[in-house]
């Protein structure tokens, strides 16, 4: 049976709730934290630190530290690092859009994992995985280039990584790596699909010119869920070849071109009461923009496909709709406003994730037949019950769902 492992995508060191969540995770036995340099631009790896710095002042129990796996990775370049970009450019980077580049080279990845360890507070890594590497293939097809020939590129830069892992293993900073791919979960017919059949005879190479008595490849993560099961053939060929198997995205998932969130979500009990105050407050010649908002989104809670699709029209549309409206108020009154409104996006979200919800149990019946037991706990059940999958990536950005997740191992 699989493991939980905490997934920290989102998680903030910022955010009290995601701290405690961490510790009670710590606390309760996990096993394994997994993260990334790029997760809130290194909020996360720095989170993961605090919760262990504030549980070990606490408790005293110096053990826990060796007996959570930190795994994390390393590939992109965003935020702080596409900063650092500009001022001295990295090597062998893929421009793949404006605020998304992307290395694996040797430099990029000595960089980087001397910046997560210190993040940690850690002297080594348990585990390092290139994250997507195949970004290099997504903008070689944008580019038109032969099929064989990109493939070659890949394999050259996959070694190359291998190489400057393998050195990680022997100089001690870390114990392990691997590769942490979207590309492994599609179908081989796909021009985004990653081979990964000869990824151990790379690690076997790589080793021999690090004169590493052995490989320190040991570790694949890719998606894989209820709805979509091309990444299993992976994981099958991993456990074949003494490779442990990391699912993401149990929650988040594709399906007929569409993505869903396989989750349920209570109906929230404050919306109408914030929505309605909102309305009295806006309701004048002054702020008739924002009473339109306000209005719009009650007749268009359940119109979302998915809870993703809320997040960007949130930030794209809403966001500089509010902020014109606002300007034109004094400050006081502006900020009083502006609580009113923060408390109203707080419970509007939580309608939006119910009625996305409904929708999900409507659209995928065939999955969800047990109105009694929620999705989350089904999706869960399914991939702890696959024989090739050792731990499953989970987002526990709440105390609760920490409680929620470990109670179903038990």
């Amino acid at each position: 049976m699989s493991n939980f492992a905490f997934g920290t995508y989102r998680i903030s060191d910022y955010n009290p709730q995601h701290i405690q969540a961490l510790r009670d995770a710590i606390s309760s036995g996990i096993s394994m934290i997994d993260t990334s340099s790029n997760y809130m631009d290194g909020g996360a790896e720095r989170a993961i630190a605090l919760a262990f710095r504030e549980f070990l002042a606490e408790n005293g129990d110096e053990s826990v530290k060796d007996a959570v796996e930190i795994v994390s990775k390393v590939g992109y370049i965003q935020g702080s690092n596409m900063d650092r970009h500009k001022e001295s450019p990295f090597e062998e980077v893929v421009e793949f859009s404006p605020d998304c580049f992307h290395s694996i080279s040797a430099s990029f990845i000595k960089d980087q994992l001397t910046e997560s360890l210190k993040r940690l507070e850690l002297s080594r890594l348990d585990c390092y995985l290139l994250h997507n590497p195949e970004y290099y293939l997504l903008d070689a097809i944008k580019k038109g280039i032969d099929k064989d020939e990109m493939l070659d590129e890949m394999y050259r830069r996959i070694y190359r990584a291998f190489v400057a892992l393998e050195l990680e293993v022997k100089n001690g900073r870390i114990l392990s790596y691997g590769i942490s791919s979207n590309s492994f979960s599609k179908s081989k017919k796909s021009d985004e699909f990653l081979p990964y059949e000869d990824l151990i005879t790379l690690a076997i190479r790589a080793s021999e010119e690090a004169k590493n008595e052995t490989h320190g490849f040991t570790t694949v993560q890719l998606p894989i869920n209820i709805l979509e099961l091309e990444g299993l053939k992976c994981a099958r060929w991993a456990k074949e070849n003494g490779l442990r198997v990391l699912a993401n995205r149990p929650l988040n998932a594709e399906y007929n071109g569409k993505m869903y969130r396989l989750a349920d979500y209570d109906e929230s009990k404050e919306y109408y009461h914030h929505l309605n105050e909102l309305l009295d407050i806006c309701d004048n010649e002054q702020l008739k923009p924002l009473y339109n908002l306000f209005d719009g989104l009650e007749a268009s809670k359940h119109k979302f496909g998915w809870i993703g699709d809320y997040d960007a029209f949130f930030f794209a549309q809403i966001i500089p709709h509010m902020r014109t409206s606002l300007q034109s108020l004094d400050d006081e009154s502006r900020e009083l406003l502006v609580n009113s409104i923060d408390m109203f996006f707080v419970e509007y979200k939580k309608m939006v994730l119910h009625e996305c919800a409904k929708n999900t149990r409507e659209e995928l019946k065939e999955f969800f037949k047990n109105d009694d037991i929620v999705m989350q706990n089904v999706a869960l059940e399914f991939l702890m019950s696959q024989e090739d999958i050792d731990y499953i990536l989970v987002g526990m950005r709440k105390p609760s769902y920490v409680l929620e997740v470990l109670t179903l191992k038990d």
